[in-house]
């Protein structure tokens, strides 16, 4: 049990059936009237943000959410399989829960796996990825007039991307995943 009076930022409990986390807050003790807790949280499932105030009594459940490191292997149908890296079994993940920056990620990569009560909620894909480009039209000459032209390309992981005119078919690019938006060439 925590109570309200314990918060502290990052702190994940449940509240009326959800489980939430601090983002925020402020222990507020008015000159008249009883002290008051103003929290600004998110729910972990779903990413809504409230803000709320609870008196510095209120207890509530601890919730302990699980992050794993799983390696992403295949996918079946809406089933895609991640290896779990203790123990080597495969566990299925519903492709419900794959959010849109899924779409950069190829097999035998890691991602961070997140769940509460043995139910996986979300998956996270790492930040930046190392990608092929395997479609890209040629930039014209000509096309420099202003300096942020780009132009569509594809990723072996099957994503689109924008790209700076000099990228060509078959270089490798770095990607930020949650913005989706080119980062630079590739060293080595």
């Amino acid at each position: 049990m925590i109570s309200a009076g314990d918060f502290k930022n990052g702190v994940t409990f449940e509240w009326d059936g959800k489980v939430m986390q601090i983002i925020e807050f402020q222990h507020v003790k008015p000159g008249k009237g009883a002290a008051f807790v103003r929290t600004k949280m998110r729910n972990v499932i779903t990413g809504a943000v409230l803000e709320t105030t609870f008196n510095p009594s209120e207890k509530f459940e601890n919730a302990y959410v699980e992050r794993r490191e799983m390696e992403y292997s295949y996918v079946d149908g809406n089933l895609y399989y991640f290896m779990n890296n203790e123990t080597y079994e495969l566990e299925p993940i519903d492709g419900k829960l794959l959010g849109p920056s899924f779409r950069f990620v190829m097999e035998n990569m890691p991602c961070t796996v997140s769940s509460y009560k043995g139910k996986v909620f979300s998956v996270e894909p790492p930040n930046f990825v190392e990608l092929e480009v395997t479609v890209s039209d040629p930039g014209l000459k000509g096309d420099t007039a202003s300096s942020n032209v780009t132009k569509p390309a594809t990723l072996e992981s099957g994503a689109e991307v924008r790209v700076p005119l000099f990228i060509n078919a078959g270089e490798r690019i770095k990607v930020d995943t949650r913005t989706g938006e080119y980062i630079e060439r590739a060293k080595g």
